[in-house]
Order: C-alpha cells, then structure tokens, then sequence
C-alpha cells in the first residue's frame, strides 16, 4: 500500500511543532492518541528528539502509520499501539498526551470516556495538547468553521466542532489546567492543559 497522506498535516505540522517545543521542553515520553497518517509523528519525532514518541489509533490506521515510521527509522517512535478510547487502554505510562483533529470526528459520548481514562496512562504532573477547531460560547469562530462544523453533522450527527467550554471541563475534572489556547492556522487553535492534581472521573 502507499502511505497515506493529509495534506493538511503540512501545513499545521510547524505551527504546532512551535507550540510542542515550549510545553514539551521538559518531557519523556508522549502517547498520540489517534495518530491518523503518522505525518505528524515523523515530523515531531525528528524535531524533538528527546521524547519517545508514541503512536496510536485504531488498528485498521495502523498499516499507514507503520509505513511513515519504517521510512524514517527514527530510534524514537517505537511500534505504534491499538488504541480504541472504549476499549482497555495500553499498560503504559506517559507524561505527555498529544491529539490532533480528533474529537469533532469521535462522538461526544467517546470524548467523555477518553478523558475519563486518561489518568490510568499519565504520570502525576502530565501535559496533555490538543490541537483542531473549537466554539466559544457556543460559537463558531469563523464562517468556515461553521460550514465544516454542519458538513460533519451531516455525515455523523454525533461528529462535530466541540464547545472549548465543555472540553476543558472533562480536563478540569481529572486534574488539568488549561493553561495555554494558541492560534493556529485556518481558525483552529492547540489547546495545552498540564496536570494541577489526581482530579475526579468526569461524568
């Protein structure tokens, strides 16, 4: 097979790279969650050096992301992992989470169970980084948003752009911060939570 390819990952990939070096500075060990084509793994991994980069996405994904990892050969990014946010998780431990371009794809119902088992995989001071469309106040924040936002409603009811209001509550309720909301490219924004206590399960 070819490997796949997002050209959108392109053209995000440096401006969240800019954002990764500074709240990633003093990191380890990163689990990806829903690493897509596994672009953006290759990209960082090479830029940052330091961190064990881990892989991860639902197991029909993984073909595309091994084909990305192989090429670059980097000592840094092991054997991606089968990753479903309502299935066991991986026995593993992180002090980093990074996503991108997920949770307007996952239902609500799966973006509520992902934050519910993030702590049984991080450490007790984690960064976790987000990166994608976002509402305030209900609100979309740009004309194109909102026509992507109903597109995605159109194809899945359950898909669609997340209120930053209702994320950042599921953070606060296992112990996280939000502690950094940068504009990106073509109206998304990389959101940075860091982990302030041992928190609640969210509900």
């Amino acid at each position: 097979m070819d490997k796949p390819y997002a050209p959108a990952c392109d053209r995000n990939r440096d401006p969240i790279l800019t954002v990764l070096r500074e709240h990633f500075a003093d990191r380890r060990r990163v689990l990806e969650i829903g690493s897509g084509t596994g672009q953006h793994a290759v990209h960082f991994a090479a830029a940052l050096p330091h961190l064990v980069w881990q892989t991860s996405d639902r197991a029909r994904n993984l073909a595309g992301v091994r084909l990305w990892l192989d090429e670059a050969a980097l000592a840094n990014t092991p054997p991606p992992l089968v990753l479903d946010v309502n299935a066991p998780w991986p026995d593993a431990r992180f002090d980093a989470v990074f996503s991108a371009n997920t949770l307007h794809i996952m239902a609500w119902d799966d973006v509520v169970a992902m934050f519910r088992a993030l702590p049984q995989v991080l450490t007790a001071d984690a960064t976790l980084a987000v990166y994608g469309p976002f509402n305030y106040g209900g609100r979309a924040t740009s004309e194109s948003n909102a026509l992507f936002d109903a597109r995605l409603k159109e194809d899945d009811p359950r898909q669609g752009v997340r209120d930053i209001e209702a994320v950042d509550a599921l953070a606060k309720g296992i112990g996280f911060a939000l502690v950094a909301d940068v504009a990106m490219p073509a109206n998304n924004r990389t959101l940075v939570w860091q982990r302030v206590s041992s928190g609640a399960s969210a509900s």
